[in-house]
């Protein structure tokens, strides 16, 4: 992945290392004390030094600087964003191939890389690394990786991720678990696929890479109206039964190493309609991105919040997906009868990816605007999440923009972190 013509310096901080040594946005980073930088990881390597030098090309001259560390000030450099490595994989339930069409571009770009694996917690399939990047994940630390596995099972792997040549995932694990990188690993639940025996048995391979396998997530397989008809859903059935194996092993692994390991996605709780456990069973909530453990923090912070800071008079609307709405209303519910102000929770209904898809996460402008069109309050602020936008938080996945919507609305819009702390903040922050 090296770049031998070096790599564009895009920006540099006002007053960092960086600056002080004279480097300007535009110059290209050739090499850190005679390494070459192919991305922002190697840079961070190899500037992890008290010392190092930079050789730097601008306008055809190379220019070499010695950056000295000792009175902790930032390096301050920031590259041009690297070539994403695009997955070979074609998923049965890849979400992307169940996108329409008609979208932006980048909507349509499958990812297949661990350095975003490493930076951000995108999820691997591990189908596609060369050996010598299995090598620089080794040497310089990428740790913790999100792994995708869906199922140890070598055949129904391959099936699910529709590519013959996938290769042995347990051998793969096995390689960065013996050189003591830590892994999350995820299982797509497929019904009819790798559900049942076949989670039982993938969870019996995983739990043996513990500890540096530090989590196992089971999340159902999410299909929209454009998707593969293959597939069906995850009944009410499917959930209880999934929440009933791995409530098993839980029990299990508590017993012998004070740790649940294993736990199912949020949503199965909401198909199965079946208890949520106590915040405390998630442990650090290594997950909770991909859906473990959100409801159970916002359950917990509403059960022991006390009173706001301030107490706004404007009228307040927040949405979310049909899954959670019936939280959220409660809590809003339980709030306006204590302070007496005026919050009100609207459900909206996803028509754009089928009404299958319950999240808010997936959520699209069109769909808030015909929820509310109509519903406005004279004055009233509408609560964003922040989960439901893309593209440098002010766009929906429909192209659809936080601007458009409090302009087709006439009303005012406030985009709020999606958790429990997030809400309250927002309400707190109103005028």
């Amino acid at each position: 992945m090296s770049k031998i013509n070096g790599n564009t310096i895009e920006a540099v901080l006002g007053g960092s290392l960086a600056h002080e040594a004279g480097i300007r946005a535009g110059d290209v980073l050739i090499s850190v004390s005679g390494h070459t930088i192919s991305d922002e990881i190697d840079l961070m390597f190899y500037t992890n030094e008290p010392e190092f030098s930079l050789l730097i090309k601008r306008r055809g001259s190379y220019i070499e600087k010695t950056i000295n560390k000792a009175d902790g000030k930032y390096l301050g450099l920031e590259l041009k964003p690297f070539k994403i490595a695009i997955c070979k994989n074609r998923c049965v339930f890849c979400f992307v191939n169940q996108l329409p069409k008609g979208l932006r571009k980048t909507l349509y770009i499958k990812d297949e890389d661990y350095r975003l694996s490493f930076l951000y917690g995108s999820y691997i399939t591990l189908a596609n690394l060369a050996e010598t990047d299995k090598q620089r994940i080794v040497e310089q630390r990428l740790s913790p990786l999100y792994i995708s596995v869906h199922s140890t099972n070598g055949d129904i792997r391959k099936r699910l991720l529709g590519n013959a040549n996938s290769g042995d995932i347990l051998k793969e694990i096995q390689f960065l678990v013996k050189n003591k990188i830590k892994l999350h690993a995820q299982i797509v639940l497929c019904p009819g696929f790798n559900d049942g025996p076949e989670l039982e048995r993938t969870i019996t391979d995983l739990k043996k890479f513990y500890p540096y396998l530090a989590s196992i997530a089971v999340v159902p397989v999410g299909l929209t109206a454009h998707g593969n008809k293959k597939l069906r859903p995850v009944t009410k059935e499917d959930a209880l039964s999934a929440i009933s194996i791995i409530e098993a092993y839980q029990k299990k692994f508590l017993k012998k190493h004070g740790e649940l390991l294993v736990h199912a996605a949020d949503e199965l709780f909401l198909k199965g309609e079946h208890p949520f456990p106590p915040l405390k069973d998630y442990g650090q909530l290594h997950q909770k991105e991909n859906g473990v453990g959100m409801v159970p923090e916002f359950l917990h912070g509403a059960e022991r919040f006390r009173k706001l800071k301030r107490v706004p008079k404007t009228p307040i609307s927040v949405f979310t997906g049909t899954s959670f709405y019936p939280y959220l209303a409660q809590f809003a519910k339980k709030l306006n009868k204590k302070t007496g102000m005026d919050m009100r929770v609207l459900s909206v209904e996803n028509q754009f990816f089928g009404t299958t898809v319950t999240v808010a996460g997936l959520l699209t402008g069109r769909d808030i605007i015909r929820t509310f069109m109509g519903q406005t309050r004279p004055d009233e602020v509408i609560f964003i999440p922040d989960v439901t936008l893309r593209d440098g938080h002010d766009m929906f996945l429909d192209d659809i923009t936080v601007d458009f919507v409090g302009e087709a609305l006439g009303v005012k819009i406030k985009i709020m972190e999606a958790s429990f702390e997030g809400l309250i903040k927002a309400i707190e922050e109103l005028e």
